[in-house]
């Protein structure tokens, strides 16, 4: 008791100073968090769903309470409630399966239960040996424990087409106006293009349901220069995206070189820097860029080093873990662990590592209808694991 006492006083002290240093402080001064102090541990139950997933990528739960698995490779499947999973659901189009492509992220639409509508986002391979990240869209058509996707197109391509098999994002939200967030990566090779407003490579993407540029993006609100797709620009790999429905916040997670892994809230026609500015280095051990900060970049609200892979994200909002409100919740692969981000004011203020003694790679994280937290592993027989309190 007395130690989750001292721990709250401690957390309220850290979110106080942040916040007087950043009033005080001139406009050119930055408010940084890593390392934030240990949140009180957790008990938590860990029980398997289902096994056998090749390299699963994301999770969605239908309204019947099974879910919707994405496979790298190019498989959809249903999990049941008992884990047993469905045959393939058929008519997705062909994937860029190479590398870190494949079938990436999935969505169901908000009218998803009267019109069966879902999005999703792959590695699609183009002319000439290329890949990008595209946005397909279809409508799954259930039949017992399997079903099919009928009119499906492709809404959004990534352009140019790049040979190469690296940093494709991607995760897909849905905002409060029923727009579509897209995040995407350099695709590795890319990364000057990161900077470039008017490339949609290294950038978060916010398009409508039928793939075109949605109203109020900042290319179709008089920002020179900027496709009217980009939302914001300087991402080098966003693999975890999450929606506020409350405030209308977006949260990212995207990938550092080596250490440098961000937590960002993209905003409109804002940059956040790479390649010009990270809190990491090149593999080889360079410094990148120019450094830690530079004039019209934004820092990180939270950064992670060494990196820890950063992948799904999730904001909890159950009630089962009443502890966890509001927290955010992120996988690492690399740091095969899910750590638990205790928020206060948009800033972290603690910070729990998660599921260490298994050594899973984590991809996905996804609050299940019975407010319980489901994992998705990232591993040639990947696995769904259902946390709840012990």
């Amino acid at each position: 008791m007395f130690a989750r006492i001292e721990f709250r006083a401690r957390a309220a002290c850290i979110a106080l100073s942040a916040a007087l240093a950043t009033a005080l402080a001139p406009a050119t001064a930055y408010a940084v968090v890593t390392d934030a102090p240990a949140a009180p541990p957790s008990a938590i139950k860990v029980e398997k769903v289902a096994s056998g997933l090749v390299n699963p990528w994301s999770l969605q739960f239908l309204p019947d309470g099974r879910m919707l698995v994405t496979e790298r490779p190019g498989r959809l499947r249903i999990i049941a409630k008992d884990g047993s999973k469905s045959e393939p659901i058929a008519g997705l189009p062909k994937v860029y399966a190479s590398g870190q492509g494949g079938l990436l992220d999935i969505r169901l639409a908000k009218d998803f239960a009267t019109s069966g509508t879902l999005f999703f986002s792959f590695a699609e391979p183009r002319e000439g040996g290329t890949a990008g990240t595209s946005v397909g869209r279809g409508k799954l058509v259930l039949e017992g424990d399997a079903g099919r996707l009928e009119d499906v197109e492709v809404i959004y391509r990534q352009k140019p087409a790049i040979r190469a098999s690296q940093h494709f994002g991607s995760r897909i939200v849905i905002d409060n106006a029923g727009a579509l967030f897209v995040t995407t990566g350099d695709r590795g090779s890319q990364s000057d293009k990161a900077q470039d407003p008017d490339v949609p490579i290294g950038k978060v993407l916010r398009i409508a349901t039928d793939g075109t540029p949605a109203p109020g993006n900042p290319g179709l609100d008089g920002k020179p220069g900027w496709a009217p797709e980009v939302w914001s620009i300087g991402h080098r790999n966003i693999q975890g995206a999450v929606l506020d429905p409350e405030t209308g916040r977006l949260w990212t997670v995207e990938h550092g070189a080596r250490g440098g892994d961000e937590l960002n809230s993209p905003q409109a026609a804002r940059n956040y820097g790479w390649p010009v500015i990270s809190y990491g280095r090149h593999y080889s051990g360079q410094e990148i860029g120019v450094g830690t900060e530079k004039a019209g970049m934004e820092q990180p609200v939270y950064y992670w080093d060494p990196s820890i892979a950063t992948s799904g994200l999730e904001l909890y909002s159950g009630d089962l873990f009443p502890g966890w409100k509001g927290n955010l919740l992120v996988g690492g692969l690399a740091g095969a662990h899910m750590s638990r981000l205790v928020m206060e004011n948009g800033m972290v203020v603690a910070e729990e590592k998660l599921l260490q003694e298994r050594g899973d790679r984590i991809r996905d994280i996804r609050q299940g209808p019975d407010g319980a937290v489901y994992v998705l592993t990232d591993d040639s027989s990947g696995e769904i694991l259902r946390l709840s309190p012990q």
